[in-house]
């Protein structure tokens, strides 16, 4: 096992986080610890104003209209059951897309309506690179469909769709458009109101540097009249009631928070707002540039999705010949300690569109603004030579 470490699995959770995360998280459990809306003390009223930070940094961040509608989630993927079932009448008759690119999260929320009879849904299909056209979006739309919803970025071939287009067949058509950023909230610049999104689901724990268990759902202001709860309990306001508060953020937000990881997210989105998204993404691109320009001689190495640095983010999927995606990766970390992540990465769909499915999926390298490209030419040095060594083995 080699003693060195690099971690290239940015897709999954980020790592590092900024400085400023933990320190700000230990600064809760050390000095305050108490819960926010659950007492009128200091150390209550406090937790209670820091997380209000977070909510209008991510206001400012994706110039949602207003703070207290960014909703706190366990994650994307709660976040993102809170819009679409919340979304569905079961005793009704409704109709969703999606696409083949759609990440696990909102594939399977979707199926297990359809399995209970609560809705029919139709996923658009997407090119080899993992796009999809806007026309076939508008194409499956029905008189009965009730949500569109799509994964901005394919956290399996780095793809980026084009979801103005696609916010703008939905605001047009009046249905509620709701997006999953799990790949590309603070990788890419999101303008809620600019891109016509009526419900926006990410998770704190990847580009926005947060702790895991932390995520949130920004619900477009009105959209709150149709969105039903799908949890209910305590919130500190309004307790003489047995019904859930009508207001927002409390409507959605049932139960005691997590106040350390809000707080360590909320530092995330300060850190992100102080580097800005754009420095990020450029920063994304050099290192996918030179990952792409270094992978492209060596022997045997696929990798999937759009070709060069257009329309994509840092989240390669690659296949080396004579290996298996396991295998690749038990080999990368074995030999040279680079951390990276192998299989169908929740994505079904997405592997059956580049036509990996079958084959076990990929292994994924995926990069972050501690990732410098050094590291990279590290990474390609190995595949290279995993891939030798391949020639070698088959002589």
């Amino acid at each position: 096992m080699s003693s060195r470490r690099l971690y290239l699995d940015n897709a999954a959770t980020s790592n590092p986080k900024p400085r400023e995360v933990y320190e700000a998280m230990a600064r809760y459990a050390s000095d305050l610890g108490a819960s926010a809306g659950r007492g009128a003390y200091h150390e209550a009223v406090q937790t209670g104003a820091l997380m209000n930070d977070c909510r209008r940094r991510l206001n400012r961040l994706f110039n949602g209209e207003r703070p207290e509608h960014f909703v706190f989630t366990l994650n994307c993927s709660d976040a993102l059951n809170m819009a679409l079932r919340g979304l569905i009448d079961p005793h009704g008759t409704s109709h969703a897309i999606c696409t083949h690119i759609d990440h696990n999260s909102i594939l399977r929320p979707l199926r297990a309506m359809e399995d209970r009879g609560w809705l029919e849904q139709t996923r658009v299909a997407v090119d080899g690179s993992g796009l999809v056209d806007p026309a076939e979006i508008r194409r499956a739309i029905r008189p009965e469909t009730k949500l569109i919803a799509i994964t901005h970025v394919s956290n399996v071939t780095g793809t980026i769709q084009p979801i103005r287009e696609i916010g703008r067949i939905a605001r047009e058509a009046g249905i509620p458009f709701v997006v999953d950023a799990a790949q590309s909230a603070g990788h890419l610049p999101i303008d809620v109101q600019a891109d016509q999104i009526d419900l926006l689901a990410a998770p704190g724990h990847k580009s926005l540097f947060g702790p895991l268990g932390t995520g949130f759902l920004y619900i477009r202001p009105g959209i709150e009249r149709i969105l039903q709860t799908i949890k209910e309990g305590g919130t500190g306001s309004v307790s003489e009631l047995d019904r859930q508060p009508d207001f927002l953020p409390d409507k959605y937000e049932p139960g005691s928070h997590n106040a350390i990881g809000i707080i360590g997210l909320c530092e995330g989105v300060k850190w992100v707002l102080e580097q800005t998204v754009d420095r990020l993404h450029a920063q994304d691109m050099e290192l996918s540039r030179t990952f792409i320009e270094g992978i492209s001689n060596i022997e045997g190495l696929s990798y999937y999705g759009p070709r060069g640095t257009e329309n994509r983010v840092g989240v390669f999927s690659v296949r080396l010949e004579g290996y298996d995606p396991q295998e690749l990766s038990a080999a990368l970390e074995a030999s040279f300690g680079i951390l990276t992540r192998s299989g169908i990465h929740c994505a079904p769909l997405a592997h059956e569109a580049i036509g990996t499915a079958s084959l076990g999926g990929t292994t994924r390298f995926s990069f972050g603004p501690f990732v410098a490209a050094r590291d990279i030419r590290f990474a390609i040095d190995a595949l290279a030579e995993l891939s030798n060594a391949r020639i070698v083995r088959t002589v």
